[in-house]
């Protein structure tokens, strides 16, 4: 067992509750791995919906769960709010656990994980312990080199940087987290709490994972395969799933921009009915919908980034400087260099009060 410190988050148990879990048997039992500056959410809403499952009289006992924070040294691990975790155990064989969540953070990180705890999820990899990527927790298994062949779930704020970083790898940022064999990768945020709720209903029961719902106030346990929260812009009516799953693929193709048939394609529509569904719910078209979202995410670049008009042009799919300017000013009534003086104008104004 480590030594602890003062200061520091220890995600141990009592001892009277270690030894009633050893004597019931977990059935559920949990390894964490823990990046630098890792999401402190990500990680505590998985531990503790572990936690709410497997608890007998509100004692926070592990009588059907089991769980620990697993390291190749004893050194706390400071999360990116800075609250900092004390390892339970060291890294050891693999096939005690059920399952090893690796909670990623930071994504500037240079080493997330040491050697020693990559080679040890290779390990539990060949040795067919399923592994979950959480948050961007994914990120650090496909540069280990553990996602290959395999279909990765990331956030939609992450999707341009996974798909740049590991291009050959098969990407998803519309659902909440994905099963693939042996590997499960999350998107993060309150998704993970479902996928910990699937987690305990699968290996516990649908018993305990509805007293760890209750407990945290969540009405229900929402499928893997449904679609992340995330509006890529403003519609009077954005109630409608294959909308919603049209704006988000429109989002992730701004730069190398695609056919609408392409979009209505994956979405399981024909370009007619796309359009009629666009049409009947939000009184406008697919293509003018996709060229909002440009246009929003080329404000943005104008901005609050030093970038050439060509360089922006380029980024949110236009071909030229001049057709790109046009439709800037079509949307803004403003050339984006005016758009752009006036910003830093603020910007300055602000700084100096």
């Amino acid at each position: 067992m480590f030594e602890r410190g003062i200061g520091q988050v220890v995600a141990n148990q009592r001892a009277s509750d270690r030894d009633e879990q050893k004597s019931r048997g977990a059935t559920l039992r949990v390894g964490f791995v823990l990046a630098r500056h890792f999401t402190l959410s990500a990680f505590s809403l998985f531990i503790d919906t572990l936690r709410l499952a497997s608890d007998v009289d509100d004692r926070s006992g592990r009588v059907l769960c089991d769980w620990e924070v697993i390291s190749a040294t004893p050194h706390m691990i400071k999360s990116s709010s800075g609250v900092q975790v004390s390892p339970t155990t060291r890294l050891g064989n693999p096939e005690r656990f059920d399952y090893i969540a690796v909670i990623g953070g930071l994504l500037d990180v240079e080493e997330p994980l040491d050697r020693e705890t990559v080679a040890f999820l290779h390990q539990a990899s060949r040795k067919k312990v399923r592994i979950v990527g959480v948050c961007t927790g994914s990120f650090i298994l496909a540069g280990a080199g553990l996602l290959k062949d395999r279909l990765a779930c990331v956030s939609w704020l992450h999707h341009a940087e996974f798909k740049a970083r590991y291009p050959a790898i098969r990407l998803t940022s519309q659902r909440l987290f994905v099963e693939d064999r042996n590997t499960i990768t999350c998107a993060g945020g309150s998704a993970v709490a479902d996928l910990a709720a699937l987690l305990v209903r699968r290996h516990v029961g649908e018993g305990p994972e509805r007293n760890a719902l209750e407990i945290l106030q969540v009405e229900r346990r929402r499928e893997g395969s449904e679609l992340q929260s995330r509006m890529p812009i403003l519609l009077p009516t954005h109630d409608d799933a294959r909308i919603k799953a049209a704006l988000l693929c429109m989002e992730q193709h701004i730069e190398e921009k695609v056919g609408i048939e392409t979009i209505a394609e994956k979405v399981g529509l024909s370009r007619r009915q796309l359009e009629r569904v666009f049409h009947n719910k939000t009184g406008i078209s697919p293509a003018t919908a996709y060229e909002k979202i440009r246009m929003k995410k080329a404000l943005l670049l104008v901005e609050r980034t030093s970038k050439s008009l060509i360089e922006i042009a380029l980024e949110v799919g236009f071909e030229s400087s001049s057709h790109f300017c046009r439709k800037f000013r079509a949307n803004f009534g403003s050339t984006p260099t005016a758009l752009r003086i006036k910003a830093r104008r603020s910007s300055c104004s602000r700084a100096g009060r």
